[in-house]
């Protein structure tokens, strides 16, 4: 296994070209031309569908998220339909799975643990759900987790809410779950949560469940 990986915060991203970013990256990963790579962004408000995504689960009108500025992208990850946005922070591994001889539900696994890993630092007990796959906290989602793999390559990831406006979830059913509901660690604890804390402590969690020399690196570095 190579030993080293690169974690890169990129802030605030649009999440059209984010997606275009992953591609061009999951490429050269593919290629063996940049080690496994750890992505920690937040996008503006925006919609995603899944390989399973049903428009049925849009609670608004197409019309009313235009109005709102919401756009809505149909991606190649695994489940249904959820929302990214403000005080979320998303994370997407790129990481060629052979080097861990991960299967896909492994690998799941292994996000999730980490997310719980991370959640049991703030005193918030998360938990998995075998046929809702994700994170929650009671009866609340948290995390939500949604990957693809081409050619044993991971791309997309997971989503974790810390201080997110959850009234816009009330735009969808999220990950096409009728009557349940989000939460976010600022709901839960009802305090501020920083953001830098939570990176610190995601990126903690990440070195001890995927085993490698990480390291901190920026956007330029890796530009080719």
């Amino acid at each position: 296994m190579e030993r080293n990986g690169y974690i890169i915060d990129l802030g605030t991203m649009d999440y059209e070209k984010a997606w275009n970013f992953q591609h061009q990256l999951w490429s050269r990963r593919a290629e063996g031309n940049l080690p496994d790579l750890l992505l920690f962004l937040e996008h503006p408000h925006v919609i995603t569908l899944g390989r399973r995504g049903n428009r049925s689960h849009l609670l608004a009108s197409v019309e009313v998220l235009e109005a709102m500025k919401i756009p809505i992208f149909h991606v190649e990850r695994g489940g249904d339909v959820t929302y990214h946005g403000p005080g979320q922070i998303v994370v997407y591994p790129i990481l060629d799975l052979r080097a861990y001889e991960y299967r896909l539900i492994r690998y799941i696994d292994q996000l999730e643990e980490v997310i719980i890993r991370v959640l049991k630092d703030f005193k918030i007990e998360g938990k998995r759900d075998s046929i809702n796959r994700g994170v929650w906290v009671d009866e609340e989602k948290i995390a939500s987790v949604g990957v693809a793999i081409k050619r044993w390559v991971s791309f997309h990831g997971f989503s974790l809410n810390y201080k997110t406006e959850l009234k816009y979830f009330e735009l969808i059913n999220p990950c096409g779950l009728e009557g349940k509901k989000m939460t976010s660690m600022a709901n839960i604890l009802g305090t501020e949560i920083s953001r830098e804390r939570l990176v610190e402590r995601i990126t903690f969690h990440v070195k001890q469940v995927f085993e490698k020399d990480w390291e901190n690196k920026t956007l330029e570095d890796i530009q080719c």
